[in-house]
C-alpha cells in the first residue's frame, strides 16, 4: 500500500496511476485542488478496481495535519508499506529580492513536510520490519538561480534521505531519493521560461524533457522486492544533463 504527499497532478498523480497499475492501493494527498483530486482517484480505481484509493487534504507544513491524517490513512488502510514524499512548491526570486515568507513557505513544504510524514509513518514501518520511503527531489539541489530557496529544500531531501538509510536500514526500512530533470508537469509548463526549455532541450543529451511514466515506473520499481538491496542512493533521472542554467 501506498502514500504520496502531493498526489492530485503532475508527478504525484503519475506515481498514484503507476502504483494502481502495479497492483497497489494508495492513500494520496492534495493541497487545494479537491477536484483534480477526485479525478485522479477515479482514474486510478478504473485501472485497478479492487484496490482502493483515497485523496485526503492535507497541508504538509503542519505536523498536526500530517498526524491526523496519517491516524486516518492507517484507519482506512490498516498499514502502509510505501511512502513518497512528493508535495513540493515553488517561489522563485533572487536571494537578495527573497522575502522571508518565499523562503520559509518552499522549505517547509518541500522539506519539512518530507520530514514530517517520514516521522509519522516509521513507527509504522518499525513495527510491520518493512518499509520504503522515497523522496523526490530535483536536479536543483545543486543550485538554479533565482531558486535558491527551492534548491535548499530539494538538497536537504537527500541528507534526510542518507540518515533515514543508515539509522533504519537494519530494521528493514530502506530510504532513497530520486532527483528528477525536467519533466512535462504543470510546473515547468507555468515557471520554466522558453529560453529555458530551448536551453535543456538543446543540451540534453537525449534532447527532450522527460515524460512523467519515465519517474513514476521509477517510484514502484524501488517499491518491488527487486529494489530491496537499494538503500541510501540518489537515483538522477535528467536525460544525462545534471545541471541547469
Amino acid at each position: 500500500m501506498f502514500f504520496v504527499t502531493g498526489g492530485s497532478r503532475g508527478i504525484g498523480a503519475a506515481i498514484v496511476l503507476a502504483a494502481a497499475r502495479a497492483g497497489h492501493s494508495v492513500a494520496f494527498t492534495y493541497a487545494t485542488n479537491e477536484g483534480a483530486a477526485a479525478e485522479v482517484a477515479r482514474q486510478a480505481r478504473e485501472i485497478a478496481p479492487t484496490q482502493k484509493f483515497v485523496a485526503y487534504r492535507l497541508d504538509v507544513r503542519r505536523s498536526a495535519e500530517v498526524e491526523a491524517v496519517g491516524d486516518r490513512v492507517l484507519d482506512d488502510f490498516e498499514t502502509v508499506d510505501v511512502l513518497v514524499a512528493n508535495a513540493g512548491i515553488n517561489k522563485n526570486n533572487l536571494v537578495a529580492s527573497m522575502s522571508d515568507e518565499e523562503w520559509s513557505s518552499v522549505i517547509e513544504t518541500n522539506l519539512s513536510g518530507a520530514f514530517y510524514v517520514c516521522r509519522q509513518f516509521l513507527p509504522t514501518f518499525l513495527a510491520n520490519r518493512s518499509g520504503r520511503i522515497i523522496l523526490i527531489s530535483s536536479l536543483g539541489a545543486t543550485g538554479v538561480s533565482g531558486q535558491a530557496n527551492y534548491c535548499a529544500s530539494k538538497a536537504g531531501l537527500l541528507g534526510l534521505s542518507a540518515t533515514l538509510a543508515k539509522e533504519y536500514g537494519r530494521k528493514g526500512i530502506t530510504s532513497n531519493v530520486i532527483s528528477p530533470g525536467f519533466f512535462e508537469t504543470d510546473m515547468t509548463r507555468e515557471g520554466m521560461s522558453a529560453a529555458n526549455r530551448e536551453f535543456w532541450i538543446k543540451y540534453c543529451p537525449l534532447g527532450r524533457l522527460g515524460e512523467l511514466p519515465e519517474i513514476a515506473e521509477l517510484v514502484t520499481f524501488l517499491a518491488s522486492p527487486g529494489a530491496g538491496y537499494i538503500n541510501g542512493q540518489e537515483l538522477r533521472v535528467n536525460g544525462g544533463l545534471g545541471w541547469a542554467p
